[in-house]
């Protein structure tokens, strides 16, 4: 200790654990965080349930929208330019879902799996010229 009265020092923190007596400075208070810039929106009509036609087709809508095929309705914006890797990946996690699923997914899941994953890599060979 510098021999400075606690109250010249600014504040102390103490442990009154098992009485150990000892002080402690206080760490700084933990940045807060950042308020979001847009409130969360409640859907003017209800979302339809999650099942796995739904998400295989929105699965495909990304990947399309990494193409370039497909802009954002929602904000009125034009399809972006081509991303070629994120399309690609897009394109393999269907195709790990598919090869997951194998056997496990009702005949009209499986070809919709299938029929969408055959138009995807069409349009990539055709963005990918």
């Amino acid at each position: 200790m510098t021999g400075k009265d606690d109250s010249e020092r600014g504040f102390t923190v103490v442990d009154r654990r098992a009485g150990s007596g000892k002080t402690e400075p206080e760490a700084p208070p933990a940045a807060s965080p950042r308020p979001r810039e847009e409130p969360l929106q409640e859907p003017s009509e209800p979302l339809p349930p999650v099942d796995f036609a739904g998400f295989v087709l929105s699965l495909a809508t990304s990947a399309l929208y990494h193409m370039g095929f497909v802009g954002d309705p929602e904000r009125d914006q034009p399809a972006p330019e081509p991303d070629l890797p994120l399309a690609r990946q897009t394109i393999d996690t269907l195709e790990m879902l598919q090869l997951k699923t194998q056997g496990n997914l009702e005949s009209e899941e499986g070809r919709l799996l299938e029929g969408v994953l055959y138009e995807l890599h069409l349009r990539f060979v055709e963005v990918s010229k």
